[in-house]
Protein backbone atom coordinates (compact mmCIF):
# COMPACT_ATOMS: atom_id res chain seq x y z
CA UNK A 1 0.00 0.00 0.00
CA UNK A 2 1.24 3.41 -0.70
CA UNK A 3 0.88 6.22 1.73
CA UNK A 4 0.03 10.05 -0.14
CA UNK A 5 0.12 13.82 0.63
CA UNK A 6 0.15 16.62 -0.95
CA UNK A 7 2.95 18.76 -0.25
CA UNK A 8 5.71 21.22 -1.37
CA UNK A 9 9.16 23.27 -1.39
CA UNK A 10 10.11 26.62 -3.20
CA UNK A 11 11.73 26.73 -6.46
CA UNK A 12 12.81 29.87 -8.67
CA UNK A 13 14.38 29.59 -11.80
CA UNK A 14 17.67 30.73 -11.33
CA UNK A 15 21.30 28.69 -10.83
CA UNK A 16 21.25 25.75 -8.71
CA UNK A 17 22.84 25.94 -5.23
CA UNK A 18 24.82 23.23 -3.57
CA UNK A 19 23.69 22.19 -0.23
CA UNK A 20 26.22 24.14 1.69
CA UNK A 21 25.68 27.48 -0.91
CA UNK A 22 22.52 29.92 0.34
CA UNK A 23 20.21 31.30 -2.39
CA UNK A 24 20.75 35.03 -3.09
CA UNK A 25 18.84 36.91 -0.70
CA UNK A 26 18.68 40.47 -0.45
CA UNK A 27 19.56 41.45 3.40
CA UNK A 28 16.68 43.06 4.66
CA UNK A 29 16.90 45.58 7.51
CA UNK A 30 14.59 47.61 9.64
CA UNK A 31 13.66 50.65 6.90
CA UNK A 32 11.25 48.68 4.69
CA UNK A 33 13.30 47.06 2.44
CA UNK A 34 11.92 44.29 0.43
CA UNK A 35 11.31 40.69 1.64
CA UNK A 36 14.37 37.90 1.37
CA UNK A 37 14.31 36.51 -2.09
CA UNK A 38 15.60 32.83 -2.27
CA UNK A 39 17.15 32.58 -6.07
CA UNK A 40 17.77 28.66 -6.07
CA UNK A 41 16.14 26.56 -9.17
CA UNK A 42 16.10 23.73 -6.89
CA UNK A 43 12.20 22.26 -5.28
CA UNK A 44 13.38 21.63 -1.91
CA UNK A 45 10.69 19.44 0.38
CA UNK A 46 10.78 18.64 3.98
CA UNK A 47 8.62 15.73 4.57
CA UNK A 48 7.98 14.22 8.29
CA UNK A 49 6.69 10.54 8.15
CA UNK A 50 4.84 9.32 11.22
CA UNK A 51 3.29 5.75 12.05
CA UNK A 52 -0.41 4.88 13.53
CA UNK A 53 0.41 5.94 16.46
CA UNK A 54 2.12 9.03 15.47
CA UNK A 55 5.43 7.80 16.22
CA UNK A 56 8.36 9.27 13.72
CA UNK A 57 9.73 6.86 11.19
CA UNK A 58 13.18 7.86 10.75
CA UNK A 59 14.79 4.64 8.57
CA UNK A 60 13.67 5.52 5.12
CA UNK A 61 15.89 6.08 2.17
CA UNK A 62 15.87 7.86 -1.17
CA UNK A 63 14.60 5.04 -3.20
CA UNK A 64 11.06 4.84 -1.23
CA UNK A 65 9.78 8.34 -1.77
CA UNK A 66 8.73 9.39 -4.88
CA UNK A 67 7.61 13.18 -6.02
CA UNK A 68 5.13 14.30 -8.40
CA UNK A 69 4.86 17.94 -9.05
CA UNK A 70 1.43 18.61 -11.01
CA UNK A 71 1.16 14.92 -11.57
CA UNK A 72 4.64 15.13 -13.58
CA UNK A 73 7.29 11.83 -11.50
CA UNK A 74 10.41 14.00 -10.61
CA UNK A 75 13.70 12.70 -9.86
CA UNK A 76 15.25 13.27 -6.36
CA UNK A 77 18.51 14.85 -6.82
CA UNK A 78 19.38 15.17 -2.97
CA UNK A 79 18.24 13.24 -0.17
CA UNK A 80 18.65 13.66 3.51
CA UNK A 81 17.90 11.95 7.40
CA UNK A 82 20.37 13.59 9.58
CA UNK A 83 18.58 14.63 12.78
CA UNK A 84 20.56 17.37 13.28
CA UNK A 85 20.31 19.16 9.95
CA UNK A 86 20.83 22.90 11.20
CA UNK A 87 18.13 25.02 11.47
CA UNK A 88 16.87 28.36 12.04
CA UNK A 89 13.86 29.05 14.08
CA UNK A 90 11.35 31.99 14.92
CA UNK A 91 9.89 32.42 18.14
CA UNK A 92 6.45 34.28 17.54
CA UNK A 93 4.52 34.74 21.58
CA UNK A 94 1.38 36.19 21.22
CA UNK A 95 1.40 38.68 24.07
CA UNK A 96 -2.32 39.66 23.72
CA UNK A 97 -4.88 40.04 26.73
CA UNK A 98 -6.12 36.62 25.68
CA UNK A 99 -2.79 35.21 27.71
CA UNK A 100 -2.72 37.02 30.81
CA UNK A 101 -4.57 34.09 32.50
CA UNK A 102 -1.99 31.49 32.12
CA UNK A 103 1.49 33.41 30.68
CA UNK A 104 3.28 31.92 33.11
CA UNK A 105 2.26 28.51 32.16
CA UNK A 106 2.86 29.69 28.37
CA UNK A 107 6.31 31.70 29.27
CA UNK A 108 7.42 28.05 30.95
CA UNK A 109 6.64 26.27 27.50
CA UNK A 110 8.17 28.95 25.43
CA UNK A 111 11.42 28.60 27.60
CA UNK A 112 11.71 24.77 26.93
CA UNK A 113 11.00 25.48 23.31
CA UNK A 114 13.75 27.46 23.39
CA UNK A 115 16.48 25.52 25.33
CA UNK A 116 15.30 22.12 23.53
CA UNK A 117 15.69 23.75 20.03
CA UNK A 118 18.56 25.49 20.80
CA UNK A 119 21.07 23.50 22.55
CA UNK A 120 24.46 25.44 24.02
CA UNK A 121 26.65 22.92 22.90
CA UNK A 122 25.65 22.70 18.75
CA UNK A 123 25.83 26.00 16.84
CA UNK A 124 23.86 24.70 14.12
CA UNK A 125 21.05 25.75 16.14
CA UNK A 126 19.75 29.59 15.77
CA UNK A 127 17.07 31.29 17.27
CA UNK A 128 15.03 34.95 17.24
CA UNK A 129 12.16 36.01 19.19
CA UNK A 130 9.00 38.27 18.36
CA UNK A 131 6.44 38.87 20.68
CA UNK A 132 3.76 40.31 19.50
CA UNK A 133 0.19 42.27 20.83
CA UNK A 134 -0.97 45.55 19.57
CA UNK A 135 2.32 45.54 17.40
CA UNK A 136 5.24 42.92 16.77
CA UNK A 137 8.65 43.26 17.53
CA UNK A 138 11.78 42.16 16.76
CA UNK A 139 12.93 41.55 20.55
CA UNK A 140 16.02 39.29 19.78
CA UNK A 141 17.85 38.89 16.72
CA UNK A 142 18.69 35.86 15.16
CA UNK A 143 21.82 34.61 17.26
CA UNK A 144 22.76 31.05 18.88
CA UNK A 145 22.83 32.00 22.25
CA UNK A 146 19.18 30.54 23.91
CA UNK A 147 19.90 32.44 26.95
CA UNK A 148 19.40 36.03 24.95
CA UNK A 149 16.10 34.57 24.00
CA UNK A 150 15.55 33.13 27.44
CA UNK A 151 16.19 36.49 29.49
CA UNK A 152 14.10 38.15 27.14
CA UNK A 153 10.99 35.65 27.76
CA UNK A 154 11.25 36.28 31.44
CA UNK A 155 10.81 40.07 31.14
CA UNK A 156 7.91 39.75 29.16
CA UNK A 157 4.34 40.87 30.16
CA UNK A 158 0.91 40.25 28.30
CA UNK A 159 -0.95 43.13 27.03
CA UNK A 160 -3.21 44.29 24.20
CA UNK A 161 -4.15 43.15 20.75
CA UNK A 162 -2.53 40.27 19.01
CA UNK A 163 -0.47 41.38 15.32
CA UNK A 164 0.18 37.20 14.61
CA UNK A 165 0.13 38.40 10.81
CA UNK A 166 2.72 41.47 11.20
CA UNK A 167 5.25 39.11 13.19
CA UNK A 168 5.35 36.33 10.38
CA UNK A 169 5.86 39.14 8.14
CA UNK A 170 8.73 40.38 10.45
CA UNK A 171 9.74 37.36 10.82
CA UNK A 172 10.65 37.10 6.93
CA UNK A 173 11.76 40.21 6.10
CA UNK A 174 13.05 41.94 9.54
CA UNK A 175 15.92 40.03 10.63
CA UNK A 176 19.22 39.19 10.00
CA UNK A 177 19.72 35.85 7.88
CA UNK A 178 22.05 33.39 8.67
CA UNK A 179 24.73 32.20 5.98
CA UNK A 180 23.21 29.02 3.69
CA UNK A 181 19.62 30.01 4.10
CA UNK A 182 17.36 28.64 3.06
CA UNK A 183 18.74 25.59 2.27
CA UNK A 184 21.30 25.08 5.57
CA UNK A 185 20.02 25.91 7.76
CA UNK A 186 16.29 25.60 7.24
CA UNK A 187 13.39 28.28 8.47
CA UNK A 188 10.76 27.21 10.91
CA UNK A 189 8.47 29.75 12.44
CA UNK A 190 6.99 28.16 16.43
CA UNK A 191 3.88 30.68 17.51
CA UNK A 192 2.80 30.05 20.64
CA UNK A 193 -0.84 31.69 20.33
CA UNK A 194 -4.31 31.21 19.33
CA UNK A 195 -3.93 32.36 16.00
CA UNK A 196 -6.36 35.31 16.72
CA UNK A 197 -5.32 38.59 15.00
CA UNK A 198 -6.90 42.10 15.61
CA UNK A 199 -4.03 44.67 15.06
CA UNK A 200 -2.20 43.81 12.11
CA UNK A 201 -1.33 45.73 8.99
CA UNK A 202 -0.89 42.10 6.80
CA UNK A 203 -3.26 39.86 5.91
CA UNK A 204 -3.62 36.34 6.22
CA UNK A 205 -3.35 35.12 2.50
CA UNK A 206 -0.45 37.37 2.06
CA UNK A 207 1.95 36.63 4.81
CA UNK A 208 0.63 33.17 3.88
CA UNK A 209 2.32 33.48 0.65
CA UNK A 210 5.46 35.13 1.97
CA UNK A 211 6.33 31.89 4.04
CA UNK A 212 5.67 29.46 1.12
CA UNK A 213 7.76 31.76 -1.19
CA UNK A 214 10.64 31.84 1.64
CA UNK A 215 10.75 28.29 2.66
CA UNK A 216 9.41 29.00 5.93
CA UNK A 217 7.52 26.36 7.81
CA UNK A 218 5.16 26.62 10.48
CA UNK A 219 4.58 25.24 13.60
CA UNK A 220 1.57 26.17 16.46
CA UNK A 221 1.70 25.49 20.18
CA UNK A 222 -2.08 26.69 20.72
CA UNK A 223 -2.97 28.60 23.61
CA UNK A 224 -6.83 27.47 23.12
CA UNK A 225 -7.42 25.92 26.90
CA UNK A 226 -10.24 24.51 29.00
CA UNK A 227 -12.38 23.62 26.00
CA UNK A 228 -13.17 27.40 24.65
CA UNK A 229 -12.43 28.22 21.08
CA UNK A 230 -10.58 31.01 19.11
CA UNK A 231 -11.97 32.80 16.21
CA UNK A 232 -8.28 32.36 15.06
CA UNK A 233 -7.94 28.59 15.05
CA UNK A 234 -8.45 27.81 12.05
CA UNK A 235 -5.99 30.44 10.55
CA UNK A 236 -3.23 28.68 12.81
CA UNK A 237 -4.17 25.49 11.60
CA UNK A 238 -4.28 26.79 7.52
CA UNK A 239 -0.59 28.53 8.39
CA UNK A 240 0.72 25.51 9.66
CA UNK A 241 -0.77 22.90 7.46
CA UNK A 242 -0.15 24.41 4.00
CA UNK A 243 3.46 25.19 4.86
CA UNK A 244 4.30 21.75 6.20
CA UNK A 245 3.88 21.90 9.78
CA UNK A 246 1.03 20.92 12.69
CA UNK A 247 -0.57 22.55 15.60
CA UNK A 248 0.09 21.10 19.32
CA UNK A 249 -3.14 21.76 21.60
CA UNK A 250 -1.39 21.28 25.05
CA UNK A 251 -4.11 22.67 26.96
CA UNK A 252 -7.14 21.27 25.60
CA UNK A 253 -8.47 18.44 27.74
CA UNK A 254 -5.43 18.33 29.95
CA UNK A 255 -7.20 17.91 33.42
CA UNK A 256 -10.20 15.71 32.28
CA UNK A 257 -8.38 12.77 34.25
CA UNK A 258 -7.76 14.95 37.06
CA UNK A 259 -9.96 14.33 40.07
CA UNK A 260 -11.85 17.87 41.16
CA UNK A 261 -11.50 19.44 37.84
CA UNK A 262 -13.41 21.74 37.17
CA UNK A 263 -16.13 20.05 39.86
CA UNK A 264 -16.69 23.31 41.63
CA UNK A 265 -18.15 26.26 39.54
CA UNK A 266 -17.48 29.47 39.95
CA UNK A 267 -19.72 32.76 39.80
CA UNK A 268 -16.61 34.83 38.87
CA UNK A 269 -16.58 33.52 35.38
CA UNK A 270 -15.65 31.03 32.80
CA UNK A 271 -11.85 31.36 33.08
CA UNK A 272 -12.11 31.52 37.21
CA UNK A 273 -13.76 28.06 37.83
CA UNK A 274 -12.45 26.15 40.75
CA UNK A 275 -9.91 23.69 39.56
CA UNK A 276 -9.29 20.60 42.10
CA UNK A 277 -5.95 19.90 43.06
CA UNK A 278 -4.36 16.64 43.47
CA UNK A 279 -2.60 15.91 39.74
CA UNK A 280 -3.40 20.03 38.61
CA UNK A 281 0.22 21.14 37.98
CA UNK A 282 1.59 17.58 37.24
CA UNK A 283 -0.93 17.22 34.45
CA UNK A 284 -0.14 20.49 32.79
CA UNK A 285 3.37 19.81 32.96
CA UNK A 286 3.22 16.57 31.09
CA UNK A 287 0.97 17.91 29.05
CA UNK A 288 3.19 20.89 27.78
CA UNK A 289 5.93 18.96 27.81
CA UNK A 290 4.67 16.35 25.32
CA UNK A 291 3.58 19.52 23.37
CA UNK A 292 7.43 20.89 23.29
CA UNK A 293 8.61 17.23 22.33
CA UNK A 294 6.31 16.44 19.36
CA UNK A 295 7.41 20.20 17.82
CA UNK A 296 10.91 19.39 18.96
CA UNK A 297 10.91 16.17 17.32
CA UNK A 298 9.32 17.07 14.08
CA UNK A 299 11.89 19.51 13.56
CA UNK A 300 14.91 17.73 14.49
CA UNK A 301 13.82 14.07 12.55
CA UNK A 302 12.85 15.25 9.31
CA UNK A 303 13.84 14.36 5.55
CA UNK A 304 14.81 16.97 3.18
CA UNK A 305 14.39 15.85 -0.11
CA UNK A 306 15.20 18.25 -3.27
CA UNK A 307 15.15 18.27 -7.25
CA UNK A 308 14.84 20.40 -10.48
CA UNK A 309 12.01 20.29 -12.24
CA UNK A 310 11.45 18.77 -15.41
CA UNK A 311 8.38 20.91 -16.63
CA UNK A 312 8.56 24.82 -14.90
CA UNK A 313 5.23 25.40 -16.86
CA UNK A 314 5.74 29.41 -16.88
CA UNK A 315 2.40 30.56 -16.71
CA UNK A 316 1.05 28.55 -13.64
CA UNK A 317 2.01 30.59 -10.44
CA UNK A 318 0.99 28.66 -7.77
CA UNK A 319 2.26 24.85 -7.79
CA UNK A 320 1.06 21.22 -6.48
CA UNK A 321 3.01 18.42 -5.29
CA UNK A 322 2.43 15.25 -3.72
CA UNK A 323 5.17 12.57 -2.38
CA UNK A 324 4.44 8.68 -2.21
CA UNK A 325 6.00 6.41 0.52
CA UNK A 326 6.29 2.79 -0.10
CA UNK A 327 5.21 1.78 3.26
CA UNK A 328 1.40 1.13 4.36
CA UNK A 329 -0.10 2.63 7.17
CA UNK A 330 2.41 5.93 7.26
CA UNK A 331 1.25 9.65 7.70
CA UNK A 332 3.26 12.40 5.31
CA UNK A 333 3.39 15.93 5.98
CA UNK A 334 4.80 18.76 4.14
CA UNK A 335 3.93 21.78 2.40
CA UNK A 336 0.73 21.94 0.26
CA UNK A 337 2.66 23.40 -2.53
CA UNK A 338 5.32 26.02 -4.01
CA UNK A 339 5.61 29.03 -6.07
CA UNK A 340 8.44 28.77 -8.71
CA UNK A 341 9.06 32.12 -9.09
CA UNK A 342 9.10 35.05 -6.71
CA UNK A 343 7.95 38.49 -8.62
Amino acid sequence: MVAMLCVAGLAVAQEPASPSQSGTSSQPGNDGTPPMRVSVNEVIVPVTVTDFQDRFVSDLDRSDFRIFDEGLEQKITYFSRDGKQPVVIGFLIDMSNRNVSHWKTLREAAVELVLNLMPADDSRFSGYLIPYSTTAELAVDTTNRSDKLVEKLEQLKPGGGGALYDAIYMACTRRSLMKGEPIEPRRVLIIVGDGTDTASEHGLAEVLELAQRNLVTIYGISTVAFGFGSTGEANLRRLAEETGGRVEYPLEGVYKDVSGYLSKPSDEGNYALKVGTGGYAAALAESLYQSVAAVAGEITTQYILRYVPKDTDMPRVFRRLRVEVDLPNVKIRARSGYYPYNP
